[in-house]
């Protein structure tokens, strides 16, 4: 008789809590602050690894130098963990998503521009008509807003047309003008007919610091035409621009339409004016469309032609 002896083998399953440990351990290349990041235990922290990697039969990290690395199996493994958490996630606020907006969560991602003259009557609007939905709206860099939506951290973004990052889908909103711009009292005089761009030379202004895309957008038009104004102040905030010029006889560079919510600025023509530019509202390609974000478009339209901005090209 030949007896056969069966081996049954029973693996760990793998968890969500594994994952997410796994990821903060390699964010952080240290697993003290990893745990404390977590609000857990050294000792939990790098006993829940070592069962992910005894589940996977696969050692994840190299623990041996000053800093936790990811192994070449744990940067592969986290690749798609990384996926599988952004897909749960939107998986998650899908299930959470009331279609009739009761209540949500939609998160906007704006360069600082739009703060001074769009965010506001935007973020006025969608919350009288949905009060129960949590906005969260961050400032930054047009290319932070297009990392942060291809990352899932964002569901939409209010920036300029263009070249994009691959998986960012833009849908043209209006076309934006710029020009100069004064207190309303040296404006209404001036407003007769356009300043020649020469005669900027002669002016003293107040600009946004080099760090925003809207001041290279001015430099690249006072180069093209050869004309160095005399730059008094110097601001990485709008409202301190806003501010300054409306109190003093300096003038500046802003989108027109920053004057219809600032009475007491006026716009300016330029001759040649400067170019305009395409303002877009951005997606993450195939990501998920919530009731909210669907409706936060469909107001961004409405308003922007409500505003009489001028259509994009």
């Amino acid at each position: 008789m030949i007896a056969i002896a069966v081996v049954y083998s029973f693996s760990m399953p793998v968890e969500l809590r594994h994952l997410r440990y796994l990821l903060a351990v390699a964010e952080h290349g240290n697993f003290t602050r990893a745990a404390e990041d977590l609000h857990i235990s050294q000792p939990t922290l790098s006993q829940q690894i070592r069962q992910l990697e005894r589940a996977l039969g696969a050692r994840l990290l190299d623990r041996t130098g000053r800093a936790v690395r990811l192994t070449d199996a744990g940067e592969a493994y986290l690749g798609h963990a990384r996926h599988a958490l952004r897909d749960l996630a939107a998986a998650e606020r899908a299930v959470h998503d009331v279609q009739d907006l009761s209540r949500g969560h939609l998160r906007l991602g704006v360069t600082p521009t739009f703060t001074a003259y769009l965010v506001g009557p935007l973020t006025a609007r969608f919350h009288a008509r949905h009060p129960g939905i949590t906005l969260t709206v961050a400032e930054t860099t047009q290319d932070r807003v297009e990392s942060a939506l291809l990352a899932d951290d964002l569901d939409l973004g209010i920036a300029f047309d263009g070249p994009h990052l691959p998986g960012v889908t833009a849908t043209p909103l209006f076309t934006e003008t710029l020009g100069l711009v004064a207190a309303a009292r040296h404006a209404e005089t001036a407003r007769q007919e356009p300043v020649r761009v020469q005669d900027l030379n002669e002016r003293r202004l107040v600009l946004l610091s080099s760090d925003f895309a809207t001041r290279a957008h001015i430099d690249a038009y006072l180069t093209r035409h050869r004309v160095s104004p005399r730059i008094a102040v110097e601001a990485n905030s709008i409202q301190a621009i806003t501010e300054i010029v409306q109190r003093t006889s300096l003038a500046t560079v802003l989108p027109d339409a920053i004057t219809h919510d600032h009475p007491h600025l006026g716009p300016i023509p330029l001759d040649p004016p400067l170019p305009a530019r395409t303002v877009a509202l951005l997606r993450r390609d195939g990501a998920y469309h919530g009731a909210a974000g669907q409706a936060f478009a469909r107001l961004t339209h409405d308003l922007v032609h409500t505003r009489g901005y001028t259509p994009p090209p």
